[in-house]
């Protein structure tokens, strides 16, 4: 029998150890470190396990535990999930040493290959009842972009081989990958998840705004794709249709944030005063970030978000340690796969809004010559303390019946 707790254990695991990757990064430029390591490959290091093994694993868990749990699948699953942790060890135990080379291209291809069989694994084997549902149909399509994004991964073989890492292609190819694991894997994953949530409650959208809701928000995710390229000086058709699939996508937000709001005391009524308030705080972490991603499809603002790249550090800090991570707390917290405490929820919170407010106020400063304050890496790196200090407190109350705050 498969234990998904100790799944979601092992993902928080990953959380842990690219939170810690986070504040080795950022002390790294404050003082000497005691042994030597290389930068970059510490960076990648801390992005493939943020992403591949924290949100992945989390994400992948909650939807066999709420689809596939009672399909006597168990044996199936854990050959994938098992396979997927060979996987992400094989990177962790190459990318700090390596960077991208041998090894550690050859687990990460190999990732792609295990995120390919649970796509096939959970298509193939949710049952027919769940599938004529709405939850369903943006899952469905949420990890279809998922394997979308591959194209990326795949294509940076050949583009490092014929054109060079120096290649406006390469870097195309890494930002395709993001903004289509960000935007349209995690993020329609967590909406897909939220409208499981409504239709086990009995709180369903109508056929037609339902319609208007998924077609925005899909055709909005693979529009808004073009924006990631307005950092090489396209023609106006690209700002164009980074913008129309921007807007889409405010606009699908805006009916599901619309739909939650007229069932509000529907939702106060299942869920905890800290799980509707994690949720009210995930819905403006949300909006804000489209907001922002529309007002990158302006030619100022997108040259702006190109040439200081605090903006997009910021931005993508925004989406993951925000939106995304905020957002499977969430989750897990309801489903009761992990315990959140005032305390744990709110130290995450202080940490994520404090280096948030740094990073964009050194990009500020950047582009308004604005002085920085005395011993801002210092505060960075203190900051970024808060995060994993809030992850072990919440993997420490998920595994204790210790009652309190903490």
């Amino acid at each position: 029998m498969i234990s998904i707790k100790s799944h979601i254990n092992v993902s928080l695991g990953y959380f842990l150890m690219a939170a810690l990757l986070g504040v080795l990064l950022r002390t790294f430029v404050v003082s000497p470190m005691p042994i030597p390591i290389n930068y970059r490959f510490i960076v990648h290091t801390h992005s493939h396990i943020a992403l591949l093994g924290w949100v992945y694993i989390a994400l992948t868990s909650l939807l066999y535990h709420l689809f596939l749990s009672k399909q006597g699948l168990h044996r199936k699953y854990g050959r994938i999930f098992w396979f997927t942790q060979l996987c992400l060890v094989g990177m962790l135990l190459s990318f700090p040493f390596q960077g991208y080379a041998l090894f550690s291209i050859v687990f990460s291809t190999l990732f792609l290959v295990a995120s390919y069989w649970f796509t096939g694994f959970f298509i193939k084997n949710v049952p027919k009842l769940l599938k004529g549902t709405n939850a369903y149909r943006c899952l469905k399509v949420a990890l279809w972009f998922m394997v979308g994004s591959s194209v990326g991964p795949w294509a940076m073989g050949p583009i490092m081989t014929l054109l060079g890492p120096e290649s406006i292609w390469y870097r195309l190819a890494i930002y395709f990958y993001l903004h289509f694991q960000y935007n349209g894997w995690m993020v329609f994953a967590l909406i897909g998840l939220l409208i499981y949530f409504l239709e086990q409650h009995r709180i369903m959208m109508s056929p037609i705004t339902f319609k208007v809701f998924f077609w925005s928000s899909g055709v909005g995710i693979i529009l808004s794709s073009f924006l990631s390229a307005l950092w090489t000086g396209p023609g106006l058709a690209f700002f164009l249709l980074g913008g129309m699939g921007a807007i889409l996508q405010l606009v699908g937000l805006l009916i599901l944030i619309r739909f939650c709001y007229v069932n509000r005391s529907l939702l106060k009524s299942e869920l905890t005063t800290l799980q509707y308030g994690v949720l009210v705080v995930v819905s403006v972490l949300l909006l804000s970030k489209m907001l922002l991603q529309l007002l990158s499809s302006l030619p100022y603002f997108a040259n702006l978000a190109a040439t200081i790249m605090d903006f997009t550090i910021g931005y993508l800090h925004w989406t993951f340690l925000g939106v995304i991570s905020v957002g499977v707390f969430f989750f897990l917290e309801y489903y009761k796969l992990i315990k959140l405490t005032k305390l744990s929820n709110l130290m995450y919170l202080l940490g994520f809004v404090f280096t948030e407010v740094l990073i964009f106020y050194k990009g500020m400063a950047a582009w308004q010559r604005w002085p920085l304050v005395d011993g801002y890496l210092m505060y960075l790196a203190y900051g970024s303390v808060l995060i994993p200090i809030a992850i072990l407190l919440i993997l420490w109350r998920s595994n204790t019946r210790v009652k309190g705050i903490v």
